[in-house]
């Protein structure tokens, strides 16, 4: 569920696990080829002040090509290059279902993903089984103070099952082949770039806005420059 702001609030960071933005900052990181080791991000006070922290870190040649559309290219690229697939077929408008069926969509991906040079985490278990394994590790927490053996072993299947279940899921994240352009321009993107040594700078903090709405589920809208952290 998206945290929904009017213009008046400001969405204090310190509501959010430490964990899971430390994980956005990681992906940031990761996207832009930067470090954040050498900057105070705790005194970063605004979302405004992030967005030029990261595009001061960038010192790559700007460039004003769309980053969205050249990882569409490239995905198209590396499903040309993997499965016999109707150039008519991969547009942006196309379901991933219809190009990925169910019964090969595991193997398909990690061969278009080893095509493209990085991983695109588009799969995920069913939320039935994660919400049963879930069950099963918070019983077996509880459970230890009771019967120990018993929670130690139901503890054991549980994180076997959420191992498994992250491995062989089948369920797409997103629905179509934009969607995914999208989603592989803000978790990768110099690695979309037809030229790596270049980046769109008018881009870089819608970007950041992306990543940290879309995993802080918070409403787009909400990070604007003055929106205080």
């Amino acid at each position: 569920m998206k945290v929904n702001l009017n213009n008046n609030q400001a969405f204090n960071l310190n509501n959010v696990d430490p964990e899971d933005l430390g994980d956005v900052l990681v992906k940031i990181e990761r996207s832009f080829n930067i470090s954040f080791e050498d900057t105070s991000v705790r005194d970063v006070k605004t979302f405004g002040k992030l967005c030029d922290i990261v595009v001061e870190k960038i010192k790559h040649v700007n460039n004003e090509s769309c980053t969205t559309q050249q990882a569409f290219y490239k995905i198209r690229n590396a499903i040309n290059c993997t499965i016999t697939a109707p150039r008519e077929l991969v547009k942006p408008q196309t379901r991933l279902e219809d190009i990925f069926p169910r019964d090969n969509r595991i193997v398909v991906i990690n061969e278009i993903e080893r095509e493209m040079g990085f991983q695109l985490n588009l799969l995920q278990p069913k939320q039935g089984v994660i919400a049963a394994f879930a069950f099963i590790l918070a019983a077996s927490l509880a459970g230890f103070f009771f019967q120990p053996v018993v929670a130690a072993f139901g503890l054991a299947i549980a994180l076997s099952g959420f191992a498994l279940a992250g491995r062989f899921g089948k369920e797409l994240k997103v629905k179509t082949l934009g969607d995914l352009a999208e989603k592989v321009a803000r978790e990768h993107y110099l690695k979309c770039r037809r030229d790596a040594a270049t980046v769109n700078r008018a881009e870089v903090a819608q970007k950041v806005k992306e990543l940290l709405s879309h995993d802080l589920f918070l409403e787009p809208a909400a990070l604007t420059r003055n929106a205080k952290f």
